[in-house]
């Protein structure tokens, strides 16, 4: 060998494990996962999870109106959303197939089926353990894009497109790897809007780690919802039917 091509061989020897090591130093977004699984409580206890209930409440208008609030989630895809004030209740709805609401505070008592654009949301809102678990079997795919400050954390960034083609970037927090902020995009009646959702205090129920305290609206607006949970029920009984269209008797 001659002594030319011998330097830069050591020279090579040196490097790699360094470089290795940087890579290393990296997490993957498959690490990433399994470590928000853990925080959580863990697959078995994620996969025992039937059934939530979320009772609290609902502030707008920068906390100057206060509603009662309750969201019942049930597998496989089942959500229910009410919010109450002054005898009237707004109703979100998804039974797995078709979404409906009622808007008593827009002047519409009777329930209506929901567009295929306003589904997507409420389709969301059916994952009582998050958009990262099982991101396979959902048909997602998931990136890991290094970290990004939140508020001041140094967040690790998960990109997670879904299968009907709306994309979440999902914030874990570096040190409990729960999340702490999820933004998503997506088109709605033709026009693009991204929706940015923070999450805390988290509380254990049924073994799973659920947090307490959501704040959402359109990224950048000034004027978010608050919704706090005072109360969380794990795997509780619940009727089909409350997810499903009314029917008339």
């Amino acid at each position: 060998m001659h002594l030319r091509f011998l330097t830069p061989l050591i020279f090579a020897a040196l490097i790699v494990p360094v470089v290795f090591a940087q890579d290393k130093s990296q997490p993957t977004a498959d690490e990433l996962v399994t470590k928000n699984i853990e925080a959580k409580g863990g697959a078995t206890a994620l996969h025992s999870l039937q059934s939530l209930r979320l009772t609290g409440k609902l502030l707008v208008q920068q906390g100057q109106i206060e509603l009662a609030y309750l969201q019942i989630k049930k597998r496989p895809e089942e959500v229910r959303t009410e919010a109450s004030l002054q005898g009237m209740t707004q109703i979100e709805a998804y039974d797995g197939k078709e979404g409906w609401k009622v808007s008593p505070f827009f002047g519409r008592k009777d329930p209506e089926r929901m567009s295929a654009d306003d589904v997507k949301a409420l389709v969301e809102d059916t994952e009582i353990d998050g958009a990262l678990i099982d991101w396979k079997e959902k048909g997602s795919t998931v990136e890991y894009l290094g970290t990004e400050d939140v508020d001041g954390t140094p967040a690790h960034k998960l990109k997670v497109v879904r299968k009907n083609g709306d994309v979440s970037f999902v914030y874990l927090d570096p040190d409990h790897f729960l999340e702490i902020r999820i933004v998503t995009g997506r088109m709605r009646h033709g026009a693009y809007e991204e929706v940015e959702t923070d999450f805390g205090d988290y509380e254990k129920a049924g073994g799973v780690f659920v947090p307490s305290s959501i704040e959402s609206g359109r990224k950048g607006a000034p004027d978010k919802q608050r919704i706090i949970i005072d109360k969380v029920e794990a795997n509780v009984p619940v009727d089909d039917a409350i997810f499903h269209f009314p029917t008339s008797k």
